[in-house]
């Protein structure tokens, strides 16, 4: 079995090991050949992907940016032929979808959104390792949700990595949900750590603060365009924590502690909800 992998950071170097570990031949490209050349040397990448090459994979993952992602899939289109499905792994779905599913049809190769749910703080080769997807959810936007063959066939694709669940979906309700679950928590992280009492903190804080802040580290240009690309579902999540935070900051301005405790209390009843207790 062959697979190529397109972007050599975290998530595509991720990707490579697990595949690699798991027997496949790994083929892949990257923007710095320093990196490839690297991947190579460390054993983790066999050979480069290439046009000549690319036809003769099983899956390719493209896990650069989404605009890079888009480009290289529609460069690359008259290369792919019928046999392998073609996944990109952007953190959004909308803007990629709509672009690559008319050049798929197009040409005639089989391409699915996807979004592994894994990640770290760090970003580069470097800290790629094989079981960053182990029990990790996946998911996978299909030009046809109805075509079961094809989604059975692109998680046999996707053992090797170990993701413990799929979820299948649409594009535009994936970018809703994102919001929330990703990019909002990205957001107040990195607003966070903008207080002036930050750079004092250290013998003061705990968990809750090494939990709130992991995220803030990120990296600022491809969380951007994600950022961007989601504007409106974003947006929306922004404005309710706002309001949200309002009330809050009323109850205190107010000294109303029954009103804080109710808001609490809310906060506490609906994280229950959620997780089911």
């Amino acid at each position: 079995m062959k697979i190529g992998i397109v972007g050599l950071g975290l998530i595509g170097g991720s990707f490579a090991k697990a595949y690699k570990e798991a027997g496949w031949q790994v083929l892949a490209v990257n923007r710095t050949r320093s990196v490839l050349d690297f991947a190579m040397l460390s054993g983790a990448v066999d050979e480069p992907l290439t046009e000549k090459n690319a036809k003769d994979c099983d899956l390719i993952l493209v896990t650069i940016y989404p605009e890079a992602a888009a480009a290289w899939i529609r460069s690359m289109a008259p290369h792919f032929g019928t046999h392998p499905i073609v996944m990109d792994c952007s953190g959004t779905k909308e803007a990629i979808c709509e672009a690559v599913f008319p050049v798929a049809k197009e040409y005639g190769f089989c391409f699915i959104g996807g979004h592994p749910m894994a990640g770290t703080q760090y970003s580069g080769f470097k800290y790629a390792r094989s079981n960053l997807y182990h029990n990790a959810p996946m998911v996978l936007v299909p030009m046809d949700p109805d075509d079961v063959r094809l989604l059975e066939r692109a998680e046999e694709l996707l053992k090797p990595a170990g993701f413990g669940r799929f979820s299948i979906t649409t594009a535009k309700e994936h970018d809703r949900l994102i919001a929330f679950t990703s990019q909002m928590a990205h957001v107040v992280s990195n607003a966070y750590v903008k207080s002036e009492t930050a750079l004092s903190h250290k013998g003061f804080s705990a968990g809750s603060y090494k939990d709130l802040t992991r995220v803030a580290w990120l990296n600022p240009g491809m969380w951007a365009e994600l950022f961007m690309e989601n504007r409106d579902n974003l947006l929306k999540e922004i404005d309710w924590f706002m309001q949200s935070m309002e009330e809050y900051r009323q109850a205190l301005l107010a000294s109303d502690e029954e009103e804080l405790v109710r808001l609490l209390e809310e906060g506490r009843q609906r994280k229950a909800q959620i997780d089911g207790r």
